[in-house]
């Protein structure tokens, strides 16, 4: 296909990419659980170990195959990337959807796991086709997508698997595969054939050969361990937050599902709204300042509010730490070249398959433990919070003095 300069119908075409991809991957949050249960015969303590494996099996493809994905968009472009994963991510939603037995949906889900993290991908095409000033402003756009899939999809997954469970797997799928037809009307090419890598390399197409890159400036690695540890503390929130609401306030599932859907169109509205005219006013180091500080003192919050009102006063202040993440990556896609967008969102993505990995395992331990002890069950919360001013910490530390304040 002949290249083209992007325009607005090719940043759409991304931002619905990513928008259905969390969307197909929230429709199945409420049911992927309960069809898990029926492969194992109603027995929930197998099921439960079973949606642990699949969970960490999930996050292990994002950890392995982002750098893979964005080295190869690095190699031959962004729109033959995007467009496969988009068809891969169908055609695997509609594998789970007939799998006749568990094996087959861990397959399913391994698959999924591979073809959506396309997100370093999506992430490199807007480096591509947007200036370095004013990329945390589209990037805090692909935040609005990630989140508004996660806000409706839940909701249209718990009431398609409410007449059956499997539904919500052909919905993904058909979402999944109208956005690749679509795509191919639309899309055009954003990395021009000067400014791709002059040969696809195994050696440096993988997690070494994007931590390499992240290795190879002062500011790259501070940045990429300041993105780790706040990646790291936002995984408490999923990981515990039924299990701490429930036990501290006595949230039945409901109200659970009210607060999170609350903290989904808070980060929404910050990531799509207020993140491009705060770093546009601030500057892109500001921002990520304030967007830090604003996440440790949500998560404070979280973990010593006494009461459920006052867990509530918490999520402004975690909505704003959106900031954080688009300014962080903007910073990051200045010290790379423009062949290596793809690899450096890929290792991005890395960073954060690790801290999916880890996460969930340290801070559901961390709040076992509390409640066994019988002390202080916000723990978890306020060691996130500590996570987020390390992570401020860090990138003070290694920010060079060139590095402009704003």
């Amino acid at each position: 296909m002949t290249v083209s300069q992007p325009g607005r119908a090719a940043f759409l075409f991304i931002f619905a990419t990513v928008a259905l991809d969390m969307l197909a991957l929230g429709v199945m949050i409420p049911v992927l659980p309960k069809l898990i249960v029926t492969f194992e015969g109603g027995d929930l303590a197998r099921a439960s170990v079973a949606v642990g494996v699949f969970g960490f099996a999930w996050a292990l493809m994002q950890f392995l195959f982002q750098p893979v994905l964005g080295a190869l968009s690095d190699r031959f472009g962004r729109r033959p990337v995007v467009l496969l994963s988009n068809l891969g991510l169908g055609l695997d939603y509609i594998l789970m959807a007939l799998a006749p037995n568990l094996i087959w949906l861990f397959i399913g889900r391994i698959v999924s796991g591979i073809t959506a993290a396309s997100f370093s991908t999506a992430s490199a095409y807007i480096a591509d086709i947007t200036p370095a000033e004013k990329r945390a402003g589209r990037f805090g756009m692909l935040g609005a997508a990630f989140g508004l899939g996660f806000v409706i999809g839940p909701a249209l997954g718990g009431w398609l698997g409410s007449y059956d469970l499997r539904a919500p797997f052909w919905c993904a799928a058909g979402l999944s595969l109208l956005n690749f037809c679509y795509g191919l009307f639309v899309l055009p090419e954003s990395l021009q054939p000067e400014n791709r890598t002059k040969k696809f390399q195994w050696r440096s197409a993988n997690i070494a050969g994007g931590f390499a890159l992240l290795r190879s400036k002062p500011v790259l690695v501070a940045l990429g361990v300041s993105t780790f540890l706040h990646f790291l503390a936002h995984e408490s929130l999923p990981s515990i937050f039924v299990l701490y609401t429930d036990a501290r306030y006595q949230w039945d599932a409901a109200m659970v599902g009210i607060v999170l859907t609350l903290v989904g169109i808070a980060s929404t509205i910050v990531s799509g709204a207020v993140v491009r005219p705060a770093v546009k006013r601030l500057g892109e180091w500001r921002a990520l300042t304030i967007g830090l500080v604003s996440g440790a003192i949500g998560f404070a919050i979280y973990g010593l509010a006494p009461t459920g009102a006052i867990f509530l006063a918490g999520i402004p202040f975690g909505a704003i730490w959106g900031l954080a993440g688009p300014a962080e990556q903007a910073l990051m896609s200045r010290e790379a070249g423009a062949d290596q967008q793809g690899l450096l969102q890929g290792a991005i993505g890395s960073l954060r398959g690790i801290s999916g990995m880890i996460g969930p395992v340290f801070f559901t331990q961390v709040f076992a433990a509390s409640l066994a002890a019988q002390s202080f069950p916000g723990t978890g919360y306020v060691l996130a919070a500590i996570l987020i001013v390390a992570s401020l910490v860090v990138a003070l530390t290694g920010r060079p003095k060139s590095w402009p304040a704003n």
